[in-house]
C-alpha cells in the first residue's frame, strides 16, 4: 500500500512540475494557439491585375450581429482580430472611384440602410482600434442586401467580367456587395509592351513569344 501511494505521489509531482513547465512563460511564447475567429486569404486574378483578401472569419454563435456585436455607425475592422488586409496590384476602381494599387486595410461603417467601405492606407494594425481617418485613401458608399443565413464571415468574389469582378461580405443573413473594376486591360498591355521595346528590345521579343 505504501508503495502505491508514493506511486501516486511521484505522478502528482510530475503532472505539476509538467503543468508549471507549459505555463511558464518561455512555454507559452512559443506555443501557437488555434484562434477561435481563422485567418482566411482568397485572391482573384482579372485580366492583368491580382486582387487579394486577407482576413480573419468570425462567427455568428447564435448571437445577434448587426447592430449589436457590430454597433452601427461606428468602424469596424470588416472581420477579427487584425484589421482586414485588401491589396490590388494595378490602379482599380471601387464601384467607379479610383483606388490606386497598393495595400489598405479595409474597414467599414454599417448602418441599416447603408455602409461606408474605408480603404486605409495604414494597413498593418490590429482592427479598428488605431484606425485614423486622415490615411484613407478612399470611402465609398454600398447598399446592404439580405441573404441566405452565412454562420460564418466570408469574402467572395463573383460576377466576374473580363474587365471587373463583384466582391461580396456575407455574414449572417446580410450581403455587402461592391465591383472593383480593372480598366483597360488591353491598353495597359499594349503600354507595358512599348516601353519594354523602348527599354530593351530582347525583353520585348521574349514578352511577345512568351
Amino acid at each position: 500500500m505504501k508503495n502505491t501511494k508514493n506511486v501516486k505521489n511521484m505522478k502528482k509531482l510530475v503532472f505539476l512540475m509538467m503543468l508549471g513547465f507549459v505555463f511558464s512563460s518561455g512555454a507559452l511564447a512559443q506555443m501557437t494557439l488555434p484562434r477561435e475567429s481563422q485567418r482566411a486569404a482568397i485572391s482573384q486574378t482579372i485580366g492583368d491585375t491580382i486582387v487579394s483578401i486577407v482576413y480573419h472569419r468570425p462567427n455568428t454563435k447564435g448571437r445577434k450581429i448587426w447592430g449589436e456585436l457590430v454597433p452601427f455607425g461606428q468602424v469596424w475592422r470588416t472581420g477579427a482580430n487584425e484589421a482586414t488586409v485588401f491589396e490590388v496590384s494595378n490602379d482599380v476602381t471601387i464601384n467607379g472611384q479610383l483606388l490606386p494599387k497598393g495595400k489598405y486595410s479595409l474597414h467599414t461603417i454599417p448602418t441599416e440602410s447603408e455602409w461606408t467601405l474605408i480603404f486605409n492606407k495604414a494597413w498593418n494594425q490590429w482592427g479598428s482600434f488605431e484606425y485614423d481617418a486622415k490615411q484613407d485613401a478612399l470611402r465609398v458608399t454600398v447598399k446592404p442586401m439580405t441573404g441566405e443565413i452565412r454562420e460564418t464571415m466570408s469574402f467572395d468574389f463573383g460576377d466576374m467580367k473580363p474587365n471587373s469582378t463583384q466582391v461580396v461580405i456575407a455574414w449572417e443573413k446580410l450581403r455587402v456587395p461592391f465591383t472593383v473594376d480593372v480598366g483597360d486591360v488591353n491598353k495597359r498591355v499594349v503600354n507595358d509592351f512599348r516601353s519594354k521595346i523602348v527599354g530593351d528590345p530582347v525583353q520585348a521579343a521574349n514578352y511577345v513569344l512568351n
